[in-house]
């Protein structure tokens, strides 16, 4: 009824998508808060956002960020939209249109509204109590983007909140991340709660020497809307022009095996070389922390710092030490308890050698509250608040002598901690040495000069 009232209709498996949008669990919640849309491209996939979105701010009240890649696509959907609100079933129902160039918007008098933004740094920043975001052109969005955007569902006033990732199989070119990370992730043998994936696509690469009539099942089998708005002629114009893997990827919806196991670096290589500093120096008087990493078999183990300007409106961190466990942790412990008149709390962080690190310092009567021993969900949140405070700027990192730590940071990768879409570095202590100290120092409100009870 609500795409008739748009002026257009929606095909069977465009309903499909849009049950599993709109899907409400017991306690009137959605059922699916990320949802998965992989299909090739000109089947209509906009259509079932834009008719969701109508449905949400109209019916609903949502408020709701619609982001893209590039400012064209963004500035499509907009008009798009704003032609659907413009029909005399929807237009008593608008409030206010923003066509300014980067601010579209669409608000409507029931409080429903929809923001228009092209994902950057600086563009997706700033937008408050939204309950779904939409990554339109998903297949491009990389890290540092979705660490700039996902966070303003925190602040959702009705408690929904959903997150929709709709776009194609990437190219090798692509810069994106993200579509591929969560695939993996849902199609995994333990997906994350509360997640679903939707996807058209063939599994094998055909034959080079494949002929139309080869592909032809396929094409059906992966295109819904071939026959409908795709037509099957231009299509084997497509299969005769393009290359085997182009027109599987972008036609039938394939994924390079290859390509998708190559797990992308966690951290950006731009962000990493634009938030480098010479030497943190005497900029940074502020708070002092240390994190400590653990390899996973407990022989070696990293040593990071991180400092504070005063006001604590931005941070530096370094790696200060690598070590082994071949004469016990006895000398990293003497190193970190030299060091607790200056230092608010040191972060430790694995299985094996911490236990006996702790054990050590306790030995040497450090003050309470010196030491931290990591959680689970510590080393979840200090991977995120490491990678957030880079992308926003807040965080600089030495390069004196810090060799080790650049090449640490161009191969680190994500590992997936728990079912609940948390995750840590993999791949480098001292990356994630560097994380624990920054969570500390972000934290912390210990001062070391204080007069501090000692530990028993």
């Amino acid at each position: 009824m609500l795409a008739q009232s748009l002026g257009t209709s929606a095909f069977e498996w465009q309903e499909g998508v849009l049950y599993h949008l709109c899907a409400r669990d017991e306690q009137d919640r959605p059922v699916y808060v990320t949802v998965g849309l992989s299909l090739p491209r000109q089947n209509g996939k906009n259509l079932v956002i834009e008719i969701y979105e109508v449905y949400q701010m109209a019916v609903c009240g949502a408020r709701i960020l619609h982001t893209a890649h590039r400012v064209k696509t963004a500035k499509e959907s907009f008009d798009r939209l704003v032609r659907y609100l413009k029909t005399p079933e929807l237009s008593p129902m608008v409030e206010k249109i923003r066509y300014t160039n980067g601010e579209e918007t669409i608000i409507l008098n029931n409080g429903g509204k929809i923001q228009f933004s092209a994902r950057s740094r600086a563009n997706t920043r700033g937008f408050a109590d939204i309950q779904i975001v939409v990554f339109d052109e998903a297949q491009d969005l990389t890290d540092e983007q979705i660490n700039a955007i996902m966070f303003v569902l925190a602040a959702s006033s009705t408690g929904d909140r959903q997150m929709i990732f709709a776009g194609t199989p990437p190219d090798p070119d692509s810069p994106g991340t993200v579509f591929r990370r969560n695939r993996r992730q849902m199609l995994s043998d333990a997906p994350p709660d509360r997640s679903c994936w939707l996807e058209w696509g063939i599994e094998s690469l055909p034959a080079e020497d494949a002929t139309f009539a080869d592909v032809l099942d396929a094409v059906y089998e992966t295109n819904p809307s071939m026959g409908l708005v795709l037509d099957i002629g231009f299509t084997e114009t497509e299969f005769a022009n393009a290359s085997i893997d182009g027109f599987a990827r972008e036609r039938l919806g394939w994924w390079d095996p290859d390509f998708d196991a190559k797990e992308p670096p966690a951290i950006d290589p731009d962000v990493w070389e634009r938030t480098k500093i010479a030497a943190i120096g005497k900029k940074y008087q502020g708070v002092t922390t240390l994190g400590v990493k653990f390899s996973t078999d407990g022989t070696s183990w990293a040593l990071a710092g991180c400092k504070a300007k005063r006001n604590r409106s931005a941070y530096a961190f370094e790696l200060i030490e690598l070590g082994d466990t071949s004469r016990g942790t006895r000398p990293l412990a003497d190193a970190i308890a030299r060091r607790k008149g200056t230092v608010s709390e040191v972060w430790i962080d694995g299985t094996n050698g911490a236990d006996a690190l702790c054990a050590n310092l306790a030995d040497l009567r450090v003050p309470r509250g010196y030491v931290v021993r990591m959680r689970t969900q510590d080393v979840v949140a200090a991977s995120q608040t490491f990678m957030d405070a880079l992308v926003d700027g807040s965080l600089s990192h030495s390069t004196e002598g810090q060799k080790v730590l650049d090449e640490c940071a161009e191969t680190a990768t994500r590992r997936a901690i728990g079912t609940k879409g948390g995750w840590g570095f993999d791949g480098s202590i001292e990356i994630e040495a560097c994380a624990a100290a920054v969570c500390g120092c972000r934290t912390t409100k210990r001062n070391p000069k204080r007069k501090q009870r000692i530990l028993a």
